[in-house]
């Protein structure tokens, strides 16, 4: 998957996360930024690939999001190993 699509697919991710109060607030607690400071951010290495983690670490929110954006549970797969690469490269 070309980055700039994986951009594309965690940006749209996080605009969704950002209007459940609930889960943006699960998401800056786990994440440990505030939300004053969610926009620079974004803008850092691994956070877009951290949003996507955040979702898959949660599979009902995963399949809502998925059925909701009309992309298959594996792009979000996909997206993140495009925006960080294996897992397995950092154990």
């Amino acid at each position: 998957m070309p980055i700039e699509k994986a951009q594309e697919i965690a940006t749209d991710a996080l605009i969704h996360l950002t209007r459940d109060p609930e889960q943006v607030g699960r998401f800056l607690a786990v994440s440990g930024i505030g939300p004053e400071s969610i926009r620079d951010a974004a803008e850092e290495p691994g956070f877009l690939a951290g949003v996507l983690e955040f979702y898959m670490a949660d599979e009902a929110m995963l399949l809502a999001y998925c059925e909701n954006s009309g992309i298959r549970p594996t792009m979000i797969a996909m997206a993140r190993f495009a925006l960080a690469g294996d897992p397995a490269d950092y154990a």
